[in-house]
């Protein structure tokens, strides 16, 4: 009587089994299935963008101008001459940021930034700078130490823009080029205009002058509002549709879906407190993200080149108060902002500021960077003019036998000779 009881419950359990119902019936499984909504998170929407692949390619372009700025730099670190080694660059593959490619392979890419000869001496490869990218990179020196008192007026507008006039000074490293700023900034720039802001500690800069009053009024005007201004002198709009309106340019191929154009004009008559109001955000988090939109607006449109990695905003969040997931905030917005991938990290650009991948409102520094990055992209171009330049100044140099260059020098084959002489 059990062993039938046993039976009767296991034939039963077996018909119950879901994965044998599943087979004997696939309406069941189907519907078992769970139906989840689509997610809309930062990485989706950064996922299913559209792309804009000129300010991709100028991400690209100005990835490569680094990694010879980097090289060049180290380059000019070596004490023992103007040359280094093929064999020496080889180790510098890491800290350039050489992934995939030999430093070597590199450096003979662009012969209008770098020339590779044969040591007289000791018969190895050697790499040196040529003087047109010394001239450029004399040439942005000289352009960010006369442009000094418009970067003094980008910091200052920085620390307005800040909730306390407090802003770190790591975070000003970490963006130094974006601003235009020198390289010993915390002596030449910091230490000198203490009359509009000083040093609290080693790492803490506060505002000395003002809070938005007398000379600082001219200041506390965004961007955007100057934008705001002409739209509604030029083209007679009401107040009531510019008053806290932002510049839209969407990418081309855009798909703009249903009830998008609504949502925008929506979005576009919502108040918010302006980036330079130091009063209490109003609750609703539409404003709040809208304030934070205009902070990181106002931030892109004092650097001098309108972008910056996404990453070093991250150094601001507290102290210009934009304490949300900013990229997620950024994506929501691509009519104002572009964030590119393309590289290690993410480059965020101010889309209003450009054109066909070029900067419209240009300036001295941005100019400067220009022709270096036009002088790095000639590759092999024009190679026969530059290799009989080379041949000519060759006419003009002594070898020197100053000292005895018995042994070795852990590597470093950088020796004072082939000198030009006048």
């Amino acid at each position: 009587m059990n062993s039938l009881r046993a039976l009767r419950n296991s034939s039963i359990r077996e018909a119950l089994n879901p994965t044998k119902v599943s087979s004997l019936c696939p309406l069941y499984s189907y519907n078992q299935r769970r139906w989840l909504k689509p997610v809309d998170s930062a990485q989706t929407r950064l996922e299913n963008r559209t792309r804009d692949n000129r300010l991709d390619k100028l991400v690209a372009q100005i990835r490569k101008v680094n990694i010879v700025l980097e090289i060049s730099k180290l380059m000019s670190r070596k004490k023992r001459g103007p040359f280094v080694s093929l064999q020496l660059l080889s180790r510098w593959k890491n800290l350039v940021g050489l992934n995939n490619v030999s430093t070597g392979a590199f450096v003979g890419k662009y012969p209008h930034a770098f020339e590779i000869f044969t040591h007289p001496c000791r018969r190895n490869l050697c790499c040196k700078v040529t003087e047109k990218l010394k001239e450029l990179i004399f040439e942005e020196e000289n352009v960010i130490r006369e442009c000094e008192l418009d970067a003094v007026r980008r910091i200052k507008k920085l620390l307005l823009l800040s909730r306390n006039g407090v802003i770190r000074v790591h975070a000003l490293r970490l963006i130094r080029k974006e601003l235009g700023l020198p390289e010993d900034f915390r002596d030449s720039v910091l230490a000198k205009y203490t009359s509009d802001f000083r040093l609290v500690d080693l790492e803490t800069l506060e505002l000395v002058s003002g809070d938005g009053d007398g000379d600082d009024e001219s200041l506390c005007v965004a961007k955007v509002e100057e934008w705001r201004e002409v739209e509604y002198r030029e083209k007679w709009l009401s107040e009531f549709e510019t008053k806290y309106a932002f510049p839209i340019n969407l990418p081309t191929g855009f798909k703009i879906e249903r009830g998008f154009r609504e949502e925008l004009k929506n979005w576009q008559r919502i108040a918010y407190v302006k980036p330079y109001e130091r009063k209490e955000i109003s609750r609703g988090l539409e404003r709040f993200e809208k304030r934070v939109v205009a902070v990181v607006h106002e931030l892109l449109s004092l650097t001098v080149e309108k972008m910056v990695e996404v990453e070093r905003l991250a150094h601001f969040r507290k102290d210009l108060g934009i304490e949300v997931n900013v990229r997620e905030v950024l994506l929501k917005h691509p009519g104002i902002f572009y964030v590119s991938t393309k590289g290690s990290t993410q480059t965020l650009f101010l889309r209003e500021a450009y054109s066909k991948g070029c900067l419209i409102e240009t300036n001295p520094v941005y100019d400067v960077r220009r022709k270096m990055m036009d002088l790095v992209l000639l590759k092999n171009r024009h190679s026969r003019e530059l290799l009989l330049e080379t041949r000519e100044l060759e006419r003009h140099v002594v070898v020197r036998f100053d000292e005895d260059w018995e042994g070795e020098r852990d590597g470093d084959w950088v020796l004072p000779i082939l000198e030009k002489t006048d």
